[in-house]
Parts: C-alpha cells; sequence; structure tokens
C-alpha cells in the first residue's frame, strides 16, 4: 500500500519520475464501450504541458501520450488502460550539484529519512510532472460523465499572491514581477462541477467532499482546500448558512443558496459543486537560503534548473482532472449500490 493508486471502483495507479524514462498511468474500472482517442486526452495534456509561456517552466516536453492498453478500434474495452508520455528534455545534470543538499520546501529531506534513499533527479516522484499520468486519466473520466450526465468540470485561477484575479494580463504581471526578483508566487485556483446528479457520496468516511479534499490535496504545492462556504462558513450563523428548499418550475426539489457547496451529509444534492485549492509558493527560487546537506552541516542554497515561478497556469487541468477521478468513482460505486 505506497500510496499510488487514487479510487476504489474507478482506479488511477501512476508511476514515473520527473527525469526517468516515461511517466504515466494504468486506468483500471473504466466501463467498456467509451469511444475514447488520444486527442481526447492530449487536449488537455497541452493545457499542463511546460514551457508554454514565459511564466511556466522553459523545459520543453510535447508530453504527446501513448495508449498502450484497454482501448480496441477506438473503444474502451473495460480492461486496465495503460497509458504513457516519454521524458524527452530531461537534464538531470542540472540538478548534480544539489544531490548532497536538502532543498527548502522540497521532499528532499523527508524522502531521505523516510526511504534511506531519494531520487535527486528534479524532484524525482515527487516532482508535478506526476500530474501528466493524473490528467490523461482525469480526460477519460470528463468524457465519460460528459457523455452520459452532460457534467461539466471548469477551474480557474481566481487569486495570485493574495490579489483577486480579473484578467490573464494580470496574472502574467504579479508572476513575471515574482520570476524576475527570482522569487516565486502560490494562489487559488477555483473548481465548479455542473450537472452532478444526486447522491453520489458515502456517509462517514467516503463522504464526497472528504474524497475531493483528499484529491486536491494530494496534488503537489497544495496547502488548503475549502468547499462551499468553507472558512467562511464558520463566521455565519445557521440561520444565514442553511440553505432552504423549494421545488422550481420543473418540479425539481432545489436550494436558495449554495452554501453547503453541493454536498450535504457527503452526498451530492443535484447543485453544482464548489470548491477552491490554494498553492503555496513554489519551493525552488534563485534567492539565497539556509539549508543542511546530508551531513547535516550548515550550508548555503542558490537554486539552478527549470521551474516555474508559480504553479496556478499549469494546474488548472490538474483540479479539473481529479475532480473528474473523484465523481467518476463515486459515480461507479453509487451505480453498484443503488
Amino acid at each position: 500500500m505506497a500510496g499510488n493508486t487514487f479510487g476504489k471502483l474507478f482506479q488511477v495507479t501512476t508511476f514515473g519520475e520527473s527525469h526517468g524514462g516515461a511517466v504515466g498511468c494504468v486506468v483500471d474500472g473504466c466501463p467498456p464501450g467509451l469511444e475514447i482517442s488520444t486527442e481526447d486526452i492530449q487536449k488537455d495534456l497541452d493545457r499542463r504541458k511546460p514551457g508554454q509561456s514565459k511564466i511556466t517552466s522553459p523545459r520543453q516536453e510535447e508530453d504527446k501520450i501513448i495508449i498502450l492498453s484497454g482501448v480496441f478500434e477506438g473503444k474502451t474495452t473495460g480492461t486496465p488502460i495503460m497509458m504513457m508520455a516519454k521524458n524527452k528534455n530531461a537534464r538531470p545534470e542540472d540538478y548534480e550539484k544539489l544531490k548532497n543538499i536538502f532543498r527548502p520546501g522540497h521532499a528532499d529531506f523527508t524522502f531521505q529519512k523516510k526511504f534511506g534513499i531519494r531520487d535527486w533527479r528534479g524532484s524525482g516522484r515527487s516532482s508535478a510532472r506526476e500530474t501528466l499520468a493524473r490528467v490523461a486519466a482525469g480526460a477519460i473520466a470528463k468524457k465519460f460523465l460528459n457523455e452520459k450526465l452532460e457534467m461539466e468540470f471548469i477551474a480557474s485561477i481566481e487569486e495570485v499572491a493574495g490579489v483577486k484575479i480579473k484578467s490573464n494580463e494580470e496574472t502574467i504581471k504579479i508572476i513575471e514581477t515574482a520570476k524576475k526578483d527570482g522569487d516565486s508566487v502560490g494562489g487559488v485556483i477555483k473548481g465548479v462541477i455542473k450537472n452532478v446528479p444526486i447522491g453520489l457520496g458515502e456517509p462517514v468516511f467516503d463522504k464526497l467532499s472528504a474524497d475531493l479534499g483528499k484529491a486536491m490535496l494530494s496534488i503537489p504545492a497544495v496547502k488548503g482546500f475549502e468547499i462551499g462556504s468553507g472558512f467562511a462558513g464558520a463566521k455565519m450563523r445557521g440561520s444565514e448558512h442553511n440553505d432552504s428548499f423549494f421545488t422550481d418550475e420543473k418540479g425539481r426539489i432545489r436550494t436558495k443558496t449554495n452554501f453547503s457547496g453541493g454536498i450535504q451529509g457527503g452526498i451530492s444534492n443535484g447543485e453544482d459543486i464548489y470548491f477552491r485549492v490554494a498553492f503555496k509558493p513554489v519551493s525552488t527560487i534563485r534567492k539565497e537560503q539556509d539549508t543542511v546537506n546530508l551531513k547535516g552541516q550548515n550550508v548555503k542554497i542558490e537554486a539552478t534548473g527549470r521551474h516555474d515561478p508559480c504553479v496556478l497556469p499549469r494546474a488548472v487541468p490538474i483540479i479539473e482532472a481529479m475532480a473528474a477521478i473523484t465523481i467518476m468513482d463515486h459515480f461507479l460505486r453509487n451505480k453498484t449500490l443503488c
């Protein structure tokens, strides 16, 4: 149980490292008969890949996905779907001088202490490059749920470095300023899931909100998750926060407000699910920092290599993918149970 698999019926297992031969995933539990192609998956991978602009990592990777199993004559067969993308622009030599140093904010120290060994090329298994596999798996879930239920998964940048964002130009300006200073910034991404059927989620430990939280908090650099009113709800009274029910003109039971974020008692109520995900500033910066080496000696570090000054632009499709994977798993679980 090494924690490389997410989901119970729609299971996604990822593999690969930042500077290894490839990254990819095995998707098990996808129903047969879904029309899927590399183009369906590639369009989301292209939104995530590096080297697209001045505010993302300059690493040049095509991230071309290859489907190795589970799809025949353009349709899923119900068997495990294996997908991968080769790493073609890896430069492990960039990290040679850092292999004996623990980079502040990274997983170097904890990986070394836990396993007694670590892949020091980039961030190895804990690198955000692993999320390529999640986006590939999420593309399958998104297509299935959209075709069967017309569900939509929409994420967008809401805040960068504490500033509420109104335009892409504003985002670019803030990130470029941080990059010029040799620094990095974090921010908040808002996610919305539309046309969610009633009844997804299990009471107690497998609440839909709990599994969405786990999905988002498993993404590299994520430090916070809130759903519905979130922390703001703690400042409200029950009379303000309760979502009153009513029957609409089509005879559907709805809520007048949506402070619960589309989930009550851990189960979807048919309203839009909305949530927010907080990302920390990227740990790799070009400013000198204090740290220690493998021998425990105090040393200075000034990072090199190719890194994003802010993960938010590339994290948007990752948020959508993890939301889709979670919903897909609970949709299949609900069909089995009810």
